[in-house]
């Protein structure tokens, strides 16, 4: 009697590890292969691999092999069928060349320039269209409608405005006396030209994505700021602005490497020349002249690298200084 209650005390005690272990044995299986059940990992899985295949391919073909194309090229000269190897030659005339100054001094100016004032100015109307104005949906697709536009058109019509017999901008200006200018024939004015082109046509981007962020704070915030009567000002500096940090980092990084490639703007607004004896000329735009004009294919890619390590380090040397801000 006293072993067979023994043995019962003993089968209880032992009852519940058996039935753990049975319960994780069908979560994980007897087997080694379960232990790593739990664990799942997309890389892993084949199938994974397989729907990405098509993008892989994608990508690998028409941006990693060409920019791996543009650094061997830049160590060459010559033709394309035969080209020679040159090792540091492209880089030192590159760097040694006028054009490529001015066309570095143009794209920071631009970029200087565009950016702030570009991010400014759409900050302004993004608050404009989300607090103070009723049809903000007319607004909004009124300021969207130049974003999908085509540059080459609105460079069309900036030439109809700009131009210095009969556009609008100087027939407004001659209603205050001043004027006319030729913007378009005039080289100390094609950068400012260019820079208030390229001002305009970063504004719809922006906005949009700023009323993305102005919709995401909490209105509670500033309920609570007037209870406690804190002025607009107030509201902006310490509710406003600190949300809108992330935004204003994805959008200055963003204009920014935009602002150093700009071409398109150049091409439409000074009818395929880089403005007046190359006074809008712009790093792209040497870039492309020497590829395709001068047919000097290494020279070319040597700009074409130097402006991909400008770009590179002035990104990262951003990041680090928003960073910091940001803390």
């Amino acid at each position: 009697m006293t072993v067979s209650r023994a043995e019962a005390t003993a089968e209880e005690a032992t009852a519940p590890k058996a039935i753990g272990r049975k319960r994780a044995g069908r979560k994980g299986g007897r087997t080694g292969r379960g232990r790593f059940r739990g664990h799942y990992s997309a890389e892993s899985q084949p199938r994974a691999w397989l729907f990405l295949l098509p993008a892989l391919v994608f990508i690998g073909a028409f941006n990693i092999l060409p920019l791996i194309r543009i650094f061997v090229m830049a160590f060459q000269g010559g033709s394309l069928l035969h080209p020679k190897f040159y090792a540091f030659r492209n880089f030192a005339f590159v760097l040694r060349d006028p054009e490529f100054h001015t066309a570095i001094i143009n794209t920071a100016l631009y970029a200087f320039v565009v950016v702030p004032v570009g991010l400014i100015l759409s900050m302004l109307i993004a608050i404009m269209i989300h607090s103070r104005m009723k049809a903000k949906g007319f607004f909004e697709a009124l300021f969207f409608v130049p974003y999908l536009t085509s540059v080459i058109a609105i460079g069309i019509v900036f030439r109809y405005l700009f131009n210095g017999d009969y556009g609008l901008i100087n027939y407004l200006l001659g209603l205050v006396h001043l004027g006319p200018f030729n913007f378009l024939n005039n080289p100390s004015l094609n950068m400012p030209t260019l820079i208030i082109f390229g001002i305009w046509s970063s504004l719809a981007f922006n906005i949009i994505i700023m009323l993305s962020g102005l919709r995401g704070i909490n209105p509670d915030y500033y309920k609570v700021a007037d209870m406690f009567g804190a002025s607009a000002w107030e509201q902006f500096r310490r509710i406003t602005m600190p949300q809108m940090i992330p935004i204003l980092t994805f959008l200055s990084i963003v204009d920014f490497i935009s602002s150093f490639k700009v071409y398109t703007e150049v091409y439409a607004l000074f009818n395929g020349q880089a403005g007046i004896a190359g006074a809008a000329s712009t790093a792209v735009f040497y870039i492309y002249n020497k590829f395709y004009v001068d047919n000097k294919y290494g020279q070319g890619m040597a700009g074409a690298v130097l402006l991909f390590l400008l770009i590179l380090v002035f990104t990262l040397l951003q990041n680090l200084a928003l960073r910091k801000l940001s803390k």
